[in-house]
């Protein structure tokens, strides 16, 4: 063998094994330069998304080092849904959507909230109804999406207004379904989160606001699959570095991240200044948080809303459910439980 052909021969092996490895890592989920796969986030279209949008358009999850790859969806529990199925590692939703899967599977953690609202959700009513308050709801046909924060802001609102829930019609409708439902009449209401409310406003004449006593306050949280914990802890703090330099970004230019959501979410200037101030952009672990699920849960055990549930049986313990040490080592002033 010629000197030409033994090189030619060690090369072609040389590629051999580099095929192999690359199989290899294929295998394994990783990429050739030993990096994970991009972290796949299902995030809800709504403006408390804002600082997840801010940090992609700023370039902060790059910057982190993070690889991070959005899944657009409407509605947390969407999100949710993709995280429980495989298809996300991480979601966004409201605590009253963690709280009802909770019940179904353990297989996710809860890294932080960060955003909050007393005034997301609203009751958007169909033209002429007549209804001028609360109490006028009794015997109505109301849909909102089951399982939600706006199904329990629904339950909890007719409660506080001395309404029983059984006393109305409650119909499971999904977002994209309700404009048509209200200009045909076939429901006098719907309960439902921002942007749709506005929206509903605009494609339903003569559709209105119902104001409710607004004693609900909506947190909406990074939720992540529980296989993440401890195996890429580092890529999960480096996303609440970014998320929270989105938040100061917002905070310092509110300006610039009001055109910024304008944009994302096809929105005009009179809806952005008339939801605004009930947005509270911050990064958090507290034990507001972790009362607020405990108390939707015994409203769930007790209205009968959990599906498969026994007589007796106990809510999870959802402090069991809180992944905190990625955002100790992000934002260690972020974190206020009560172990």
């Amino acid at each position: 063998m010629t000197r030409i052909e033994a090189e030619l021969n060690n090369y072609a092996r040389s590629l051999s094994g580099l095929a192999l490895s690359l199989a290899l890592l294929l295998s394994l989920g990783m990429t050739p330069a030993g990096a994970a796969e991009p972290l796949r986030l299902a995030v809800s279209m709504t403006p408390l998304s804002l600082p997840i949008f801010v940090a992609e358009q700023q370039g902060y999850f790059a910057e982190a080092g993070l690889r991070l790859r959005l899944q657009e969806v409407v509605g947390g529990h969407r999100a949710m849904q993709l995280l429980l199925e495989g298809q996300a590692d991480l979601a966004t939703a409201s605590e009253a959507v963690l709280m009802f899967n909770s019940f179904k599977s353990p297989q996710f953690a809860l890294l932080a909230s960060f955003v909050s609202s007393g005034n997301d959700i609203k009751l958007v009513l169909r033209p002429n109804t007549g209804i001028k308050q609360v109490k006028d709801l009794f015997g109505k046909r109301i849909g909102t999406v089951l399982s939600t924060a706006s199904h329990y802001m629904l339950d909890t609102t007719l409660l506080a207004s001395g309404v029983d829930p059984k006393s109305v019609q409650i119909i499971h409708l999904q977002p994209e379904a309700m404009a048509d439902l209200l200009k045909s009449g076939e429901v006098d209401a719907v309960a439902i989160w921002e942007p749709l409310p506005f929206k509903l406003l605009q494609s339903v004449p003569g559709s209105q606001i119902l104001p409710t006593p607004g004693s609900y306050r909506l947190s909406f949280n990074l939720i992540a699959a529980k296989a993440l914990a401890g195996q890429r802890d580092e890529e999960l703090q480096k996303l609440l570095v970014a998320l929270e330099r989105a938040e100061r970004f917002i905070a310092l230019k509110p300006e610039q991240a009001q055109a910024l959501l304008r944009e994302r979410l096809k929105l005009d200037q009179a809806f952005v200044d008339w939801i605004w101030p009930s947005y509270h952009y911050r990064l958090s672990l507290d034990q507001w948080l972790l009362s607020s699920l405990e108390a939707e849960a015994r409203w769930a055990r007790q209205g009968g809303h959990i599906k498969g549930l026994e007589k007796g049986d106990a809510s999870p313990n959802y402090l069991d459910l809180i992944f905190a040490k990625p955002l100790r080592k992000a934002a260690t002033a972020a974190v206020n439980l009560i172990d």
